[in-house]
């Protein structure tokens, strides 16, 4: 039989593993009688842990959430996989950095020597933006606002910094009407976070900021949830990224190309972050990609300083064309001639 200490550290770990646990199954996963188990867990109450019998036909304990927080058993998968979140914990956005830090020095501390060498050993650099783009930190308690109307489906009412003048003063923000919405998901997209939500006043669904948000208290009423166009979050997310408002294809760019590049696949598909690259030869492949734009598309592509054949559309084709206008007038002295008033700003 286990010592009592390694007992109580299995009995711990069943008990954190599933909410239920009837005791005559939990006698015989740690191979003692039903009377030891209730010695032990006697024993886990009196270090604090919530364990709390509950009746039925087979009886049994539960490890439910307590006033305070006890010592916490983690097997060493979750432990490593506990260190390296706290170390990315930084780029979030969520305003933890120096709390994740902490927490990863306190958790480090209390692992075993083989642990430590692990987590010692697999150090994970979060590489924030460069200065000249600031990455956005968004309060704890902001999200946890949002997050607290999003679980309880209450609508949520707020200002929206971007559509606040910058000249407006402190008064003309208190009197401005407050955004409202339903809010159906907190997501994270690019190292920011947002919230989806139904706008109460367009009608539509939207994805704001939530860097931009302060919320107003009390929130509004409970609201039934809507149906997701597409049924799938991060399908939303990033059609709604990739400028696409057509719910039946989730994650399509508005401007979408294929061509030819005489450049070995491996290579490209290294660089290419949703393109599709099938390889043609040793040196040369296909890529279909995506973007905002014509030009923005041309570009891209361009950015390979390979050869190039197009494939289609002739709205790409165009599009190269006119780049190369604009590249042929950016190498000479002549500076370019600005569009009349009859011709469409391209770009």
């Amino acid at each position: 039989m286990q010592k009592t200490s390694s007992r109580l550290l299995s009995l711990l770990s069943l008990l954190q593993a599933r909410r239920d646990w009837p005791g005559a199954l939990l006698a015989e996963r740690l191979d003692i009688s039903p009377r030891t188990v209730r010695r032990d867990v006697d024993r886990l109450r009196e270090l604090g842990y919530p364990v709390v019998a509950f009746k039925g036909p087979d009886g049994g304990y539960r490890l439910e959430a307590g006033t305070a927080l006890p010592p916490l058993l983690f097997d060493d998968e979750q432990a490593v996989a506990l260190a390296v979140a706290l170390q990315v914990a930084t780029t979030t956005g969520a305003g933890i950095g120096e709390a994740a830090a902490r927490a990863l020095t306190t958790v480090r501390q209390v692992m075993p020597a083989r642990l430590r060498h692990r987590i010692d050993t697999l150090q994970v650099t979060a590489v924030e933006r460069p200065a000249n783009q600031p990455h956005p930190q968004v309060d704890s308690s902001v999200l946890m606002t949002l997050s607290d109307a999003v679980h309880a489906r209450e609508v949520l009412r707020f200002d929206y910094a971007s559509a606040i003048p910058p000249e407006a003063t402190d008064t003309d923000r208190a009197e401005l009407p407050p955004r409202r919405a339903q809010p159906h998901h907190l997501v994270t997209w690019g190292g920011r976070w947002y919230v989806v939500a139904w706008d109460l006043d367009r009608e539509d669904w939207r994805t704001f900021r939530a860097d931009r948000i302060t919320p107003r208290t009390p929130t509004g009423p409970r609201f039934t949830p809507r149906e997701l166009p597409g049924g799938d979050v991060a399908a939303f997310v990033t059609a709604r990224f990739q400028g696409s408002d057509n719910p039946d294809s989730p994650g399509a760019w508005p401007c979408r190309g294929e061509v030819i590049l005489d450049l070995p696949a491996a290579v490209v598909s290294r660089y290419t972050r949703d393109g599709i690259v099938e390889e043609l030869g040793p040196n040369r492949c296909r890529l279909a990609l995506g973007s905002w734009s014509w030009p923005g598309l041309t570009a891209a592509i361009g950015g390979f300083d390979a050869d190039i054949e197009v494939i289609g559309p002739p709205e790409l084709k165009d599009a190269f064309a006119r780049l190369a206008r604009r590249y042929a007038h950016a190498a000479t002295d002549t500076p370019t001639r600005p569009p009349r008033n009859d011709e469409p700003r391209v770009g």
